[in-house]
């Protein structure tokens, strides 16, 4: 079985046991967070499409923890002026572990 999610502004599709890393989240390392804006649950040929959101579709994980992903660098450069200018930014994530996926009333057994 597996969802596509919707969460820090990105599209995620998710299994159970996958390891991710999502835009950061408030929640303590080894706590669970649940996911409510599900838009597709697929399980072997059905797959169900939310409108926007599959109703009563959630995905549970655990947080494994926070970090930095590596350093992007961005250099601004002005040929002949003069003008050389660079900075840097590490975006923060949290890397979650999906536990389970819920998929309501959305695929019939």
């Amino acid at each position: 079985m597996y969802a596509v999610i919707l969460t820090g502004g990105r599209q995620y599709r998710v299994m159970a046991g996958e390891v991710l890393r999502v835009e950061k989240l408030e929640a303590e390392p080894d706590s669970q967070v649940t996911f409510d804006k599900v838009l597709l649950v697929g399980e072997g040929d059905t797959v169900t499409v939310g409108t926007p959101h599959v109703a009563g579709a959630s995905v549970a994980a655990r947080v494994r923890g926070h970090g930095r992903h590596d350093k992007v660098r961005i250099v601004k450069f002005r040929r002949r002026k003069h003008h050389r200018k660079q900075m840097g930014h590490r975006q923060h994530y949290t890397e979650v572990e999906i536990t389970s996926i819920d998929h309501g009333k959305a695929v019939k057994e």
